[in-house]
């Protein structure tokens, strides 16, 4: 007990529904790291990807559910109810990518030269990576505003949630512009790939904002009017961008609307082509969805207000 009669160590960070939440993010992460390295295994630039997010998972969540039990997060210069639903969010993208790319690259019906002990293994770290997924995604549930409820922080609305996956989303398509797409064939599609950086930018750059409790750096409109301007524009801008990659690539005068025959499997320029196509329109509708809510949400800035001077 502290000298003001508290407690020293929070009970809800562990009896409480998000604190469940939590403890089996933690024991799944935990699995699946011991499961992989004991004997299940990993190769290649996918099995690096699905292990590093794997590992960072775990050790952010480890460290958030220290400092949630100790109290220690009130010494950290963040939103921290912004910090943890922006974490969750993310982790839910990326354990849903893991536990995709994993069993697609790694779990075969046959059992491997190692043995079926390999082939048993890899399938429970893809059970335990889609468990996980459901955890993660379990504590963006808990966190998130309720409607007519004053949400405590912006990330704890379905807006913020949504700023978190267009930002995920848009580095999908970076990856597939990055794999061989010949981008830089025609200016249309660099401006393109000039726009989906722009947007990109601009949406960290509000979820840092709102993690950071930094919502009063423009001074000429609220913060929120702020995003909604900015949000506006990224419609605009992703369905400019979304029509002109289409055109520049898969027009019979600039590029192929079928896949080439002789095109490998894995390093083709039309299959990253098609990637940035979709999830181009998948940012499209995410942002106008979030312009639509964005109409009607209001939320309350978590940033602590100025003590008035005696």
């Amino acid at each position: 007990m502290d000298s003001q009669g508290g407690r020293y160590l929070n009970q809800k960070a562990v009896c409480s529904a998000l604190g469940a939440a939590r403890l089996c993010q933690l024991v799944l992460g935990c699995a699946v790291v011991a499961m992989v390295v004991h004997s299940a295994g990993y190769s290649g630039s996918y099995g690096v990807f699905c292990m590093a997010v794997w590992c960072l998972c775990f050790a952010m969540t480890a460290l958030i559910f220290f400092l949630d039990a100790t109290h220690l997060y009130g010494c950290l210069p963040v939103s921290w109810s912004n910090l943890t639903v922006a974490f969750a969010a993310l982790a839910t993208l990326m354990y849903v990518t893991a536990s995709v790319v994993y069993p697609l690259y790694f779990v075969r019906s046959e059992c491997p030269y190692a043995g079926c002990d390999v082939r048993d293994f890899r399938i429970a770290v893809a059970a335990c990576s889609i468990a996980a997924t459901l955890a993660y995604g379990a504590e963006v549930v808990l966190s998130r505003a309720r409607p007519g409820q004053t949400a405590v922080g912006y990330m704890a609305t379905f807006s913020g949630v949504l700023k978190v996956v267009q930002a995920f989303v848009a580095c999908v398509i970076f990856g597939a512009v990055a794999n061989g797409s010949e981008f830089t064939r025609y200016p249309a599609t660099i401006c393109c790939v000039a726009v989906y950086a722009l947007c990109f930018a601009l949406t960290t750059l509000v979820v840092l904002a709102m993690v950071c409790g930094r919502t009063a750096v423009v001074r000429c409109m609220p913060f929120d009017r702020c995003v909604v301007v900015y949000t506006l524009m990224a419609v605009l801008l992703y369905l400019s961008a979304s029509v002109a990659w289409t055109v520049f690539c898969f027009d019979n005068k600039y590029g192929s609307p079928w896949r080439p025959s002789s095109c490998p499997r894995g390093k083709c320029p039309w299959d990253s082509k098609v990637v940035v196509t979709v999830f181009s329109f998948v940012n499209l509708a995410l942002y106008s969805t979030d312009l639509i809510y964005s109409q009607r949400m209001h939320f309350v800035s978590s940033r602590v207000p100025a003590r008035p001077r005696v």
